[in-house]
């Protein structure tokens, strides 16, 4: 798995960040339509620190994985050919 990391806007409701509405990867901004799928990562384990993983949908009718690393206030595009994240940027 490799982490890219991407610049997030989110919808901030009754928390902040709350979920994703838009992210740029390589100078396109892409257009979050809906929120297909969301975990969360509760313990730091080696695939990380303490994360919530969004699989979006764009307008574009592209899907990605998010990742967001709640300590350090990070984003990241998930890129993988693991089956778990049905997808790879490859």
């Amino acid at each position: 798995m490799k982490l890219i990391p991407v610049q997030v806007e989110c919808h901030s409701g009754y928390k902040a960040d709350e979920y994703p509405v838009c992210f740029y990867w390589q100078n396109v901004k892409y257009e979050i339509s809906e929120i297909a799928d969301r975990w969360f990562q509760a313990a730091h384990t080696e695939a990380g620190p303490v994360a919530n993983y969004f699989k979006v949908k764009t307008k574009g009718k592209q899907e990605f994985i998010l990742k967001y690393e709640i300590v350090g206030d990070r984003w990241f595009l998930v890129q993988s050919d693991d089956a778990v994240f049905g997808f790879s940027l490859n």
